[in-house]
């Protein structure tokens, strides 16, 4: 009989394996010595070992999951306990109980794991739906809808949840993201419209812009374009596919009026200025009329000078002002001169001018008595009141005197 520490053979070589439960009976071996029965079936309990090693590794280390675990648990239990090995069965009994207890464990922790992404997946999805639901209301379209499409995409890669809640959940989403799409439809439907109706309306502009182009009516014309450009801009934007071609029309048309306008307004600033420069000729020829010596000399220059001035035209408008004060200047001096000169020889108004001046010197020589004769008699008060209105006729007689000499009296 031959035996090791977990089994032995007996003389009829039958074959046992030692347990707690007592000895248990692996097989029968007649095909060699008992020796080699022995390796064989510890070869057997080496096979188990390195089956159960490589299933502890594989919960360990992998995804397996624990239905298929457990049923390569029952295969390798069976075989156990089947006794067909000589070794240390008990001792991968307990392994085989841990690795039970392992994959319970993990299949628990999986659930969790589960029950959490569940959770983490329901809010993540209330939170784009919570989203869309905003954005629906948005008017920022192309910004809404590329944020709304990234929201799907988002959807799509967040695991779904029971039946009822993530068909709840979708209907919100797919809710908010039609109505926004239905808003932004009207929205662009009726920007179209408006855009053909701006469209129509610029087309009759540019049609009165283009019959302007010719116009020579400089001023009326310039003001009329001012106005088109108003409504232009009041229009608002037509089609893209028109709108630049509108304005180009509108703008050429434009371009034409105000190029030939810039071409006459050249040529008759140019003009202007070459008038500036004779009338600064007349004015200065004028101004050495002054001051007038010979009136009938001066007045006869002075037509001859204007005539010339007349007949020049305009200057440009910023030295109208100063060039044409100068010549009124001149034209001022000399008809204060022929003022002079009238009331020097009008007999009528020299005479009028005398007759005042007797009349005041009377009042003065009156008033002049009456100081005196209140003095002598002792009227001070009297004679004062009377001194103070004798000042003021003494003024007059004063200014008088100064016109009557104007006379050469």
């Amino acid at each position: 009989m031959s035996s090791d520490p977990w089994g032995r053979v007996d003389e009829t070589g039958t074959v046992y394996v030692r347990t707690a439960d007592g000895e248990q009976v692996v097989g029968s071996w007649q095909a060699g010595t008992p020796e080699e029965a022995l390796a064989y079936f510890e070869r057997k309990y080496e096979g188990l070992v390195v089956e159960i090693g490589l299933l502890e590794r594989r919960v360990k280390t992998t995804d397996l999951s624990a239905k298929d675990a457990m049923a390569a648990i029952g295969h390798l239990r069976q075989q156990v306990d089947e006794h067909h090995a000589v070794g240390d069965l008990d001792a991968l009994r307990k392994r085989l109980d841990q690795l039970v207890a392992d994959v319970e464990a993990r299949r628990e922790e999986r659930k969790a794991q589960k029950a959490r992404q569940s959770d983490e997946a329901r809010q993540a999805k209330e939170k784009l739906v919570a989203e869309a639901e905003e954005l629906a209301a948005s008017e920022q379209w192309r910004a809404a809808g590329e944020r709304l499409r990234a929201l799907v995409d988002s959807w799509k890669s967040l695991p779904r949840l029971d039946r009822k809640s993530d068909d709840e959940l979708w209907h919100r989403f797919s809710h908010a993201r039609s109505a926004f799409s239905k808003r932004r439809k009207a929205h662009f439907a009726s920007l179209d419209a408006q855009r053909e109706e701006a469209r129509k309306t610029k087309e009759r502009l540019v049609a009165e812009a283009e019959a302007l182009s010719g116009s020579t009516d400089w001023g009326p014309t310039a003001a009329r374009y001012r106005e088109l450009m108003a409504d232009w801009k009041a229009a608002g934007r037509a089609q893209r596919e028109h709108e630049d071609d509108l304005w180009n029309r509108f703008r050429g048309a434009q371009d034409i009026f105000f190029q030939a306008r810039s071409e006459v307004f050249a040529e008759r600033d140019a003009e202007q200025r070459e008038n500036l420069t004779l009338k600064e000729e007349l004015v200065a020829e004028a101004e050495k009329l002054l001051p007038v010596q010979d009136l009938k000399a001066a007045r006869a220059a002075f037509r001859s000078i204007n005539e010339r001035w007349e007949a020049i035209g305009h200057v440009p408008r910023d030295a109208r002002p100063k060039i044409e004060g100068r010549m009124h200047a001149v034209e001022r001096a000399i008809q204060e001169s022929e003022e002079a000169e009238w009331r020097r020889t009008n007999p009528e108004a020299r005479a009028r001018a005398a007759g005042l001046t007797g009349q005041l010197q009377d009042a003065v020589d009156k008033l002049q008595k009456q100081i005196d004769a209140a003095r002598a008699a002792g009227n001070d008060a009297k004679a004062d009141k009377l001194a103070r209105e004798l000042e003021g006729r003494q003024a007059l007689l004063d200014q008088a005197l100064k016109g009557l000499e104007e006379f050469g009296g």
